[in-house]
């Protein structure tokens, strides 16, 4: 098998194969490199494509060349560390699977390591290219923009707490899921130029808060507010209001739009062709960070700045020493 290739893709399990898919569909070669023979086994099965099996690690032992772009699909607990031995072999151009780490600090110094390797490091949230979300800005673009929103992101406590999920990842559960729906608001809304946070409660898994509440306005001048218990019955969901409209993501995979002066609420008919066939939002992400396209990508840099100004104050987290 030649090592030449050009682009990587690390980590092969379910994610790793929704990623290779889109690869295949737009004819990238690329190399496949796993961890463990079952997950390698298959990735294989479902995309045809050969696993190099071993870890990151063991495959850089072998001094491939450096390709012009690697997406890492790894598991949450192991994000930092690829992304690190990945920036420390040289590569520039990296798709770093959401959050980008287990810890706020892991984030903070992967951010001061690209810095340092002039890379690039983008986050894999994949929503902010959903066609819901997609057609969503050009209703917003046409009413004059965004005057204000509300959000949710109560999670299901009696389900999470049987996940096979490790301590660090659910002590900081906001980050590595709840963000998912709290950064998709923000592309949409604006990042927070004055933000209020409360939160309290606790939960066995998740000791430094269950209830959150807080409002503010954006830096594009949109009022917002959120709310999320995870001790209650609830779910994700985005409300946008224009001057026109009112838009409605709940599911987020869905848009409903209700009209200025009506009470119905109907859904809006989606391009959605490629959410259906890829795994929504991953073709149009794969797509972006292929040609250079960065516009809609958060960093890794505006990362740490959201867990600065956002993702600690809603949460209670905090900086610790790992």
């Amino acid at each position: 098998m030649s090592m030449n290739k050009k682009k990587w893709l690390i980590g092969v399990g379910g994610i790793g194969v929704e990623y290779a898919k889109v690869l295949k569909f737009l004819e990238i070669d690329f190399l496949a490199i796993g961890r463990g023979i079952e997950s390698a086994k298959k990735f294989e099965e479902a995309t045809g494509k050969q696993v190099i099996s071993g870890g990151l690690a063991s495959f850089l032992a072998t001094c491939p060349k450096i390709p012009d772009a690697v997406i890492v699909a790894v598991d949450i607990e192991s994000l930092y560390e690829t992304a690190v031995d990945l920036l420390n072999y040289g590569v520039k151009k990296i798709l770093l699977e959401k959050p980008g780490g287990c810890f706020p600090e892991q984030i903070f110094k992967l951010s001061e390591l690209a810095k340092q390797k002039d890379a690039t490091v983008l986050l894999g949230y994949n929503r902010r290219f959903y066609s819901s979300v997609l057609k969503a800005r050009e209703i917003i673009a046409q009413d004059g923009g965004v005057v204000s929103f509300n959000f949710e992101f109560t999670e299901w406590a009696h389900s999470i707490e049987k996940l096979p999920r490790s301590k660090a990842v659910l002590e900081n559960w906001l980050i590595a899921n709840s963000s998912h729906v709290i950064d998709t608001a923000f592309f949409i809304g604006g990042l927070p130029e004055k933000l209020s946070a409360f939160y309290g409660g606790n939960l066995t898994w998740h000791p430094r808060s269950s209830v959150f509440a807080g409002a503010g306005i954006s830096k594009k001048g949109a009022f917002f507010s959120y709310h999320a218990n995870w001790k209650a019955p609830g779910r994700w969901g985005i409300e946008v209001s224009t001057e026109k409209h009112r838009l409605y993501f709940k599911p987020m995979e869905s848009l409903q739009i209700q009209d200025l002066g009506s009470v119905a609420i109907n859904p809006v008919e989606l391009d959605n062709a490629l959410d259906t066939q890829f795994k929504p939002g991953f073709f149009l992400q794969t797509k972006a960070f292929l040609n250079n396209n960065y516009t809609d990508f958060c960093d890794i840099e505006e990362q740490k700045q959201v867990l600065e100004s956002c993702y600690i104050p809603m949460s209670g987290y905090h900086i610790e020493k790992h």
